[in-house]
């Protein structure tokens, strides 16, 4: 991680844990917002102005987090607008790494080594792990905001004077529901199967597990519709997706959250491919990645063996 802009010691997955052994994310630190005026978002200072060409996304395709904002980039039409940089999937001694494997990209802009370097580019004192997303100004070279929830906010209406403003991710007749639930499968489901997975104690490890297999009943229940609020797809849905089409093949194995697949649930099975066929979905699931890059976690697979299958899920990306 880095202190006060140096590198101080090599990347591990446990980034905090509390008293009983549950795992603890960090909080994104940049949380700077692009608007359509370049006034100062909900956080963060003014002068990002919504442009073509200007911002650049980089992204992990491992990663759950970053798979949100390639989504909602692909969902709002924002391809042309805002060009991405994929890093590799394999999480070195120094976190994040560009380049070095097939569908790995490099820096196009600075010809980096490592994420970090971005971060201390932005900020020569910055202190905390390099985490992807990255939202990148190529204008004022510095780091607009590393959150993924803001990102997938600020596609979804910073650009509308650029790209037609529909879908809307996050509309207001349904936006004190969807903030509703959106913390539940946050705190449950998306960083509940990390919370089981990077576990220092049997009783936090119970605790995530239960967490997990609750959400996902509570959510094999509640669709009864195409999508959780009905027939318009959200931000809830990409949350939600971006965890279920990495279970079976990722978490399900290495973070033990073995219970059940999401095969068992066939209303969940029948969403999450849904959403997969919706038009870009497929583009931004990248098996190859997620696999190679979980199971590449030394401190919980040393032989970095990576299982073979499910088959169910080879079948579904391979009928795109």
């Amino acid at each position: 991680m880095l202190v006060d802009g140096k590198w101080a010691k090599s990347w591990d997955p446990v980034q905090k844990a509390d008293k009983k052994g549950r795992f603890v994310r960090q909080v994104s630190s940049f949380r700077n917002w692009i608007t359509p005026d370049g006034s100062a978002g909900p956080t963060g200072e003014a002068g990002f102005k919504a442009e073509a060409g200007r911002y650049r996304l980089y992204v992990a395709l491992i990663c759950p987090w970053a798979s949100r904002t390639l989504i909602a980039r692909k969902l709002k039409g924002l391809e042309d607008i805002i060009p991405v940089t994929v890093v590799n999937p394999t999480l070195t001694d120094q976190g994040w790494a560009f380049g070095g494997y097939d569908g790995a990209d490099a820096d196009p802009l600075f010809g980096s080594e490592y994420m970090h370097e971005l971060y201390t580019r932005a900020d020569p004192h910055v202190s905390g792990r390099a985490t992807v997303p990255v939202l990148w100004d190529m204008k004022t070279n510095t780091l607009v905001n590393n959150e993924s929830a803001d990102i997938v906010r600020m596609f979804d209406t910073a650009f509308d004077e650029i790209v037609p403003p529909t879908p809307r991710l996050y509309p207001d007749d349904l936006a004190s529901e969807i903030d509703a639930l959106n913390p539940v499968i946050y705190d449950n489901l998306n960083n509940g199967v990390y919370k089981a997975g990077f576990a220092s104690s049997q009783e936090a490890y119970d605790e995530a597990v239960q967490g997990v297999f609750e959400t996902l009943d509570m959510l094999e229940e509640r669709l009864t519709g195409d999508y959780l609020f009905g027939d318009r797809i959200t931000e809830t849905d990409i949350r939600t997706f971006v965890t279920l089409i990495r279970f079976d093949a990722a978490y399900h194995g290495i973070f033990k959250c073995n219970l059940k697949q999401i095969a068992d649930y066939p209303r969940l099975s029948a969403y999450m491919e849904r959403i997969f066929r919706l038009p870009g979905v497929a583009e931004t699931v990248n098996m190859d990645h997620i696999t190679r890059g979980y199971y590449s976690i030394k401190s919980l697979n040393p032989t970095r063996i990576r299982p073979v299958g499910p088959a169910h899920i080879d079948e579904l990306l391979a009928s795109v």
